[in-house]
């Protein structure tokens, strides 16, 4: 989902240049703020683990209703760290969806542990639950590995199934780790994205919905106790006084200008979350009617991160838009078991709902500061595209 193309993909209209995704028009509304924040930093010169560090921990977990939140460099580097603090590695099975962006397999495979992966539902595009239990039954029975883990996906925003996932879970003995990098500001039940899980792993790189200027993440607790052997894998795995190394680590740690950069983006989050929810209402509603757009289920909200849609002449759609003046991207072409990093792990037979989504899916701009007349040029575009 990292792709820094994307943020400058836009293109002139008779409603204006329409952004795929528009850092610009956000940081004209809070330069100001960022600029003291960043002067904050340069006065005090502790450009890592500032108190901008702290504080934005604190500002996390109240905000999803975690009990602890650790920041970290990366979402690469959130999925990492519970996976370590876990003991997972090699021999054990961990079950990824295939339809996601390569960090949550990569996150697997640097632990040393083996991803399986798990089809999604065609119309969540989330992990699909009863193929999870085939999956590990099928782990269980041919003997070599040990169920250990699962890693749900919330894709473009919108929460996994963890009612079913959390059953399955304990029935079979598997930590679950979410992995929201997508989805900061989605609910399941009233319950943020930060406070579904025992662990869970969001991003902060500029492209997401709440996006740092450069990579960041954060990793959310259920047990406060894990806080602190989190925050010491993130720091080479040093003690408290992070001098001497008492278990396998490495610098997973986040820069005090991002924490600075995030503190302010959070103090606008809300207002920002309201105004995509806002324009998917109208995309749903409009293009509804000639897609697919992503479904979610009974009580999620998405924090709609991204906004997709399904066609069967996905191409053609996408060039007649492209034309039209309205930047598109597409969200995945390639799933992961086809890439050629993780081929050796392609479950036979494929994956049906993942390969059929993979040539259908695209992404329409989504972002706070689209004007209502740009919302409506864009249904229209996509209208007249299908038609």
């Amino acid at each position: 989902m990292n792709s820094v193309a994307n943020l400058s993909l836009a293109s002139n209209t008779d409603v204006g240049n329409i952004a795929f995704i528009d850092l610009q028009a956000q940081q004209r509304r809070i330069r100001p703020a960022v600029e003291r924040r960043l002067q904050a930093v340069l006065d005090h010169g502790r450009y890592i683990a500032g108190p901008e560090i702290a504080e934005l921990e604190e500002q996390l977990a109240a905000r999803t209703g975690a009990k602890a939140a650790i920041a970290c460099a990366s979402g690469t580097a959130a999925l990492i760290i519970p996976l370590l603090a876990q003991e997972i590695g090699a021999g054990d099975a961990v079950f990824v969806p295939a339809f996601t962006y390569n960090a949550t397999a990569n996150a697997v495979l640097l632990t040393g542990a083996t991803p399986v992966f798990v089809d999604i539902d065609a119309s969540t595009f989330n992990m699909d639950t009863e193929h999870l239990e085939r999956c590990i039954s099928d782990v269980r029975a041919a003997g070599a590995l040990t169920p250990r883990a699962v890693i749900p996906v919330d894709l473009f925003g919108s929460p996994a199934d963890y009612r079913t996932i959390q059953k399955i879970a304990a029935q079979e003995g598997l930590y679950v780790l979410s992995d929201g990098a997508q989805s900061f500001g989605g609910k399941l039940d009233n319950r943020w994205v930060g406070d579904l899980a025992p662990a869970t792993a969001t991003s902060f790189f500029p492209g997401k919905a709440l996006g740092a200027y450069g990579d960041a993440g954060a990793i959310f607790a259920q047990d406060e106790s894990v806080a602190e052997l989190w925050a010491s894998i993130r720091w080479h795995g040093t003690d408290a006084s992070r001098k001497d190394s008492v278990r396998v680590g490495f610098n997973g740690r986040m820069d005090s200008f991002q924490a600075a950069v995030l503190l302010e983006k959070m103090a606008i989050f809300d207002d920002e979350l309201e105004a995509r929810h806002n324009i998917a209402a109208i995309y749903n509603e409009r293009l509804g009617r000639i897609g697919r757009p992503q479904k979610h289920i009974n009580g999620a909200t998405s924090s709609y991160g991204y906004y997709a849609l399904c066609v069967e002449n996905r191409d053609q759609v996408v060039s007649a838009v492209n034309a039209m003046g309205v930047p598109t991207a597409i969200y995945y072409t390639t799933p992961l078991h086809m890439m050629p990093a993780f081929s050796d792990f392609a479950p036979e037979g494929g994956l049906p709902a993942t390969e059929r989504t993979a040539h259908e899916i695209f992404s329409l701009p989504m972002h706070p500061y689209l004007t209502p007349e740009q919302v409506d040029y864009i249904c229209d575009a996509v209208e007249s595209a299908v038609a």
